[in-house]
């Protein structure tokens, strides 16, 4: 659904996108490969978990506080989507719990260590296709605040004032 708004509420709509895509890249696309590179273990994996997670609890709050409609529409917009990041959080922690389960089966203490490293990679796949997947979502955002739109299921869940 289309609306009348300001070119300087657009700006304001598109900081929530723009700041999520950013996050994206920096925390996710960019930390987590280094975090592999440098072999931190899982205290390197808990850097870019904590810091997207306090990203989307800042989109969480920000959504609940009221301005201008159109605005608050896309930050609440920003933190439905990144809840495919939170699912692909998820599914990786429960995928890296099993790789750490079925490494402590190993006789061999240098054989756990190379099931723990594959596995622990492959463990990552869901959160990296999450980022793809939001950064996509969030990019098409960023084009409906610029068209000056709101999806409309958003706008039913969360209507314009009268």
């Amino acid at each position: 659904m289309q609306f009348q708004i300001s070119a300087s509420e657009v700006k304001r709509a598109q900081l929530p996108h723009n700041l999520f895509i950013t996050s994206l890249f920096v925390f996710n696309l960019l930390m987590i490969p280094a975090v592999i590179l440098l072999n931190t273990g899982i205290p390197g994996l808990l850097i870019p978990l904590s810091c997207s997670g306090a990203l989307i609890a800042y989109l969480y709050l920000r959504s609940k506080k009221i301005t201008c409609w159109f605005v608050d529409a896309h930050w609440l917009l920003a933190f439905r989507n990144s809840r495919w990041l939170m699912l692909g959080y998820a599914v990786t922690a429960v995928l890296i719990f099993i790789a750490w389960l079925i490494s402590l089966t190993a006789s061999d203490p240098n054989m756990g260590r190379i099931i723990w490293t594959a596995l622990t990679r492959i463990a990552l796949l869901p959160t990296l296709i999450a980022v793809m997947v939001t950064a996509v979502s969030e990019a098409s955002a960023i084009s409906l605040a610029t068209k000056r739109e709101v999806p409309d299921n958003l706008v039913v869940s969360f209507p314009p004032p009268g």
